[in-house]
């Protein structure tokens, strides 16, 4: 039994991970909203590597005023689709 937020959050994290994974043809996206920002990922968990990253702490997303609203998530969409059509990847598992 979890004794605390974090150990919570990482049970939690790891029963998702059982049920889904990303392969090189079909990669996971995790997204992330902390109470300021946007943050996304491609993962292929084959291989352990982070295909394409973006968030709004970028200069070319960053909007006026910092908030992890529906316009800045989806900047942060448009701007990870168009990184993973620029290498080939058409499909994704989400994750969260």
């Amino acid at each position: 039994m979890a004794t605390n937020r974090k150990a919570t959050r990482q049970r939690i994290h790891q029963r998702i991970r059982k049920k889904v994974s990303g392969t090189a043809e079909r990669p996971r996206l995790a997204v992330h909203f902390s109470a300021r920002h946007v943050y996304a990922q491609v993962i292929d968990d084959d291989a352990g590597k982070t295909l394409a990253a973006v968030s709004t702490l970028q200069k070319d997303l960053a909007g006026k005023k910092a908030a992890a609203n529906r316009e800045s998530a989806e900047r942060v969409g448009k701007a990870i689709a168009e990184k993973l059509l620029a290498k080939k990847v058409e499909n994704v598992v989400f994750d969260r």
